[in-house]
């Protein structure tokens, strides 16, 4: 029974996750609509940014290696993944909710070429995050597979690494999705560009402490990779060297 309720509650987490991921995707493309500005610009300013802080948190906290080790003596192993993408999932989804709208813009490009470029490069920007989770098991990312192998009473093993079409070329292309999706936009509101602006600072804290756990996990391994991939920008190799699996 335990291992039926573990799939079962790692199934609905998934979906969770699905119906916000894609909820998000139309958040950020109607955040540029007219609004009714809001009663106080300051209330919206200081609600928009705990918002995203409460996201920034519970991302931050509950995906590291130390928080993780005393997380499962709770929470059971098997499951710990789907919860984490659970409360990762409705902390987005607080952020769509209660989401503050500001009014004025910093940019509204009429061209319409110049449009469908930014709209294809918003669409590419997700479907660079999407491809990339697909690219380093989709399923293990976000708890199918634990509860999955828990269910059929196998041994469950952590993926290897490995560095896969885009992750040749940079370290981090999902965050680089979400980059060029955030910024992606034909009219560029504050509470657009607020939410850029946070979202990408966010990102490059997050990258430093990810990375600091993928060293301690992978080791020499992540180094050299490191050492010679760029971060987010697609710049050529810093060193002569073949990107792949660890030997």
């Amino acid at each position: 029974m335990a291992r039926l309720l573990a799939l079962v509650y790692g199934v609905i987490c998934y979906l969770v996750f699905l119906g916000t991921f894609l909820y998000a995707i139309w958040f950020v493309w109607t955040m540029d609509a007219p609004h009714a500005p809001p009663a106080s610009l300051g209330a919206a300013l200081l609600i928009d940014a705990g918002l995203l802080a409460l996201f920034a948190l519970q991302h931050s906290v509950m995906a590291r290696l130390g928080f993780k080790r005393i997380w499962t003596k709770i929470v059971p192993r098997p499951i710990e993944r789907s919860t984490y993408v659970l409360a990762a999932s409705l902390a987005l989804l607080a952020v769509i909710v209660f989401w503050q709208p500001i009014p004025g813009a910093l940019w509204s490009i009429q061209a319409p070429a110049a449009q469908m470029l930014l709209h294809v490069l918003f669409f590419a920007g997700f479907g660079m995050v999407l491809v990339g989770t697909f690219l380093i098991n989709h399923s293990d990312l976000f708890g199918l597979q634990q509860v999955w192998t828990y269910w059929l009473q196998k041994s469950y093993e952590p993926p290897i690494f490995a560095t896969p079409g885009p992750y040749r070329t940079v370290r981090h292309p999902i965050y680089l999705g979400f980059i060029v999706a955030f910024w992606s936009t034909p009219r560029m509101s504050y509470a657009h560009l607020f939410f850029a602006v946070m979202t990408t600072a966010y990102i490059l804290v997050a990258i430093q402490l990810e990375e600091r756990d993928l060293v301690t996990f992978h080791g020499e391994a992540y180094r050299i990779y490191r050492s010679g991939v760029s971060m987010l920008v697609p710049w050529p190799r810093k060193k002569s060297m073949a990107v792949g699996k660890p030997s």
